[in-house]
């Protein structure tokens, strides 16, 4: 009886080492990249859809989120969902070259995001700084809901990416003037992030 065991023993163990040798080799390779594509894939759809958490100026309770996601045909959805704005008035919503909202009226976040040098304008004209987001409407509650789709910026990689920079919501509608459309205070500020 213990010669038997003497000789399973050894047998086993060898069925066991070359279970584990077997496993050892490229399927763990193969399993490491599965998991390292993951992982990239993971992060670049992470960089595909951004969004900025928008918290009020000083004295004032614009809250609420703007969120940008890329598109197959390279263009940007944004879509806002805010609260706390004037009841049944327009507000501009422009993307500003700093992202940082630290002063207490958001001056900190610079003017409007605009790389190519041009003239301020309003969606749809081509000619209008890659910031120049437009028009929301606030209803009776001063709530909104703004969606548009523009195709001179990228959220990350590409023309123009706005990841880094900051959503400014104002005080009045931007009237499309020069330099900025008079639109006024700046009500709320969000820095443009991964989600």
């Amino acid at each position: 009886m213990n010669q038997g065991r003497r000789i399973l023993s050894p047998l086993l163990a060898l069925v066991i080492i070359s279970a584990f040798a077997g496993c050892s080799h490229s399927p763990k390779m193969e399993s490491s990249t599965a998991s390292g594509s993951a992982s990239t894939s993971a992060t670049a759809q992470a960089l595909n859809v951004l969004e900025a958490k928008i918290e009020p100026t000083q004295g004032n309770s614009v809250h609420g989120t703007v969120r940008f996601t890329g598109q197959p045909d390279g263009s940007v959805q944004v879509v806002a969902d805010l609260e706390g704005l004037t009841p049944n008035a327009q507000h501009a919503i422009h993307v500003h070259e700093t992202g940082d909202c630290s002063a207490p009226d958001a001056m900190s976040a610079g003017g409007h995001y605009n790389p190519e040098g041009k003239p301020h304008g309003l969606p749809p004209a081509e000619e209008r700084h890659a910031g120049d987001l437009g028009n929301l409407t606030a209803d009776a509650s001063g709530n909104a809901h703004y969606t548009i789709t523009v195709n001179n910026i990228s959220v990350s990689n590409g023309k123009n990416p706005v990841l880094g920079k900051a959503v400014i919501v104002h005080a009045k509608l931007d009237d499309g003037g020069q330099p900025t459309g008079n639109a006024g205070a700046r009500l709320g500020c969000g820095v443009i992030q991964a989600k």
